[in-house]
This record gives C-alpha cells, sequence and structure tokens, in this order.
C-alpha cells in the first residue's frame, strides 16, 4: 500500500457513494487509476465489502452486551461457532486466551430481552458457563482506517499522514432567467 491507496479508502470511507470518477476528479489521477487500485485493494482483502454499515440501535437493539464462554473439553469451537451463528442477536464471535475460551458481542432491544439472548446463546451443551458485561457506552468505534495509515511507515515507526483529497468542489449555479 501507498499514500495513494490510503488516500482512497480515507476518501471511500468518507464518501462511500462517491464514484470512481469523482474520486479521480477529487485526486487528480486517471479512473483507471482508481478503479484498478480499488479492484487490487479489494483482490487483496485489504477491502472485504461495498456494503452499507447498519446500525443495531437504529435496528431497535440499543443494549450491546459482550458475553465470555467457557467450552467444555472436547467439545470444539466450530460446534459453538456454527451455533452461535444461527442466533442473529449475536454480532461476532472471538476464540481467546485468558479466562475463557470464546467472546461474543450480541446485542439485545433492553436489558430484560438480554436474557433472552444469553438464553439462546447457552442452548448449546458444549457451553459449560458464561460471564456477561454491559456495555454503558462506545468509546472508540470500531475502525481500521488508523491502522492502514500506519501500515505505511511500517512496524513501529510514525506514520506518514497521506495526502488529503481535494475537497469537493462548489455545485455550479445558472444563471436565473429565461431558458
Amino acid at each position: 500500500m501507498d499514500d495513494l491507496d490510503v488516500t482512497l479508502l480515507d476518501l471511500f470511507t468518507a464518501e462511500p457513494r462517491i464514484g470512481v470518477l469523482e474520486a479521480s476528479r477529487r485526486l487528480g489521477v486517471a479512473r483507471g487509476t482508481v478503479q484498478s487500485r480499488l479492484d487490487r485493494l479489494a483482490a487483496d482483502g485489504v477491502v472485504t465489502g461495498w456494503a452499507p454499515h447498519l446500525s443495531p440501535e437504529a435496528l431497535g437493539y440499543p443494549v450491546t452486551a459482550f458475553l465470555t464462554l467457557e467450552i467444555r473439553q472436547g467439545a470444539g469451537h466450530e460446534s459453538v461457532a456454527d451455533h452461535l451463528a444461527e442466533v442473529p442477536e449475536v454480532l461476532e464471535a472471538h476464540t481467546i486466551t485468558g479466562a475463557g475460551d470464546m467472546w461474543a458481542r450480541v446485542v439485545a432491544r433492553s436489558n430484560a430481552d438480554l436474557q433472552r439472548v444469553i438464553d439462546l446463546v447457552l442452548d448449546d451443551p458444549a457451553i459449560v458457563r458464561s460471564s456477561t458485561v454491559i456495555a454503558l457506552a462506545e468509546q472508540v468505534p470500531h475502525r481500521v482506517l488508523p491502522l492502514a495509515r500506519a501500515s505505511l511507515s511500517g512496524a513501529g515507526g510514525r506514520p506518514r499522514r497521506p495526502r488529503r483529497p481535494p475537497a469537493a468542489p462548489p455545485p455550479t449555479r445558472r444563471p436565473a432567467g429565461p431558458a
């Protein structure tokens, strides 16, 4: 990745509906350059999707909680992961080190509804114990763009700031009067 790649990621993160032609105009590069860079970033797995980001809160799930699950010895993580994938309120799950075997981020409609979600999660005989922590407020939202910027400098170095895309040109105004 180079400065242009990160600048493209900045621009498409800030304005996901901008389009390749407008991005090329703002960055002062050919449309084909923008398209080939985006294609390469997607092929390399840097860009993993173009789907809209959904808000659980706006969908009616304002409660977020983190479940630490302990899995019965010999049961395996895959079967538990398959079970969790069937619960719509489970947003993500990761195997972990430390106290517990798997961590799951879940959402619920209320604290009372959280009990229903926890019961659904625990409806797998491979899960022997769980602990739950309810999130009070999001302090740092999920983000990866700062990591892309930091990758420009290499390990341990101070990241260089990529060039900023120029601001959008003001809309063209047509004079009033007869056409």
